[in-house]
């Protein structure tokens, strides 16, 4: 008689292997899903499809490891060799979202986020389901409420309306999201405009509510992107919008 193959889940002991993995499975999706969507909400590259592939994969890994270990067979193996990879592989990732804008130190957050996301895809692995959800909740908490919160000791009284405009041959409304959302968790009325086709070159404008000092931040990280050619900004009074000269090509 063949023995049924049988893998770990917390509170449940030694299930059946087709059912402890689609538990896993499930769970890997939906917890990954919950980062993903948090991050993709605040415009960020490493979205859902992202997370959900990391969670997934580190899941998987964990859990052949696991299974593997099982059918040894006698034979001496170390079950934590795989999932030991995993923190290696993910480290490229993670250095990828840091060095992917071509010299602007963004993007920690998000390389954080995809190392944390692995870690859930292992507990889950490991068969832990409920304790990777209370580590969900808790990163999610951390995303969401640590900035309003770190926001909140800021005074806002030194904050001024700003309206700022950018030259740029080609599209840089990605890396301007990435680069602004870091700084601050509003943007308004972000406009992007095509003043040559052939040339590609671009007029993008919009507005932000910040100190003077990160506005000077930000205004250095957008010069850093390779595509722009020319940025200004001006304050605005009163959040009113007013008439100024556009920066165009002086071609």
């Amino acid at each position: 008689m063949i023995a049924t193959e049988t893998v770990f889940i917390e509170h449940l002991g030694q299930v059946d292997a087709y059912l402890g993995m689609g538990i896993k499975i499930v769970t890997g999706l939906i917890l990954g899903s919950l980062v993903g969507y948090e991050r993709e909400q605040k415009m960020k590259n490493a979205g859902i499809k992202t997370n959900v592939l990391i969670c997934l994969g580190a899941t998987l890994y964990t859990a052949i490891s696991m299974i593997g270990h099982g059918q040894g067979g006698g034979i001496d193996y170390d079950a934590s060799r795989i999932p030991a990879q995993i923190v290696s592989g993910i480290g490229f990732l993670g250095a990828g979202a840091i060095l992917r804008d071509r010299g602007t130190i963004i993007g920690l957050t998000t390389a954080a986020t995809i190392w944390v996301v692995a870690a859930i895809g292992m507990t889950i692995g490991y068969g832990f389901p409920i304790i990777a959800t209370i580590f969900t909740l808790t990163i999610l908490s951390v995303l969401k409420l640590l900035s309003p919160i770190y926001k909140g000791f800021e005074s806002t009284k030194n904050h001024r309306y700003y309206h700022v405009e950018i030259l740029s041959n080609g599209d840089i409304k990605n890396f301007l999201k990435e680069i602004v959302f870091n700084i601050t968790d509003r943007i308004d009325k972000l406009h992007e405009e095509i003043l040559d086709k052939e040339k590609n070159t671009r007029h993008v404008d919009f507005y932000v509510f910040l100190h003077p000092k990160k506005m000077r931040i930000m205004s250095d990280a957008l010069r850093d992107i390779v595509q722009v050619q020319r940025i200004h900004y001006h304050q605005i009074d009163n959040k009113s919008v007013i008439r100024s000269a556009p920066i165009v090509s002086e071609d």
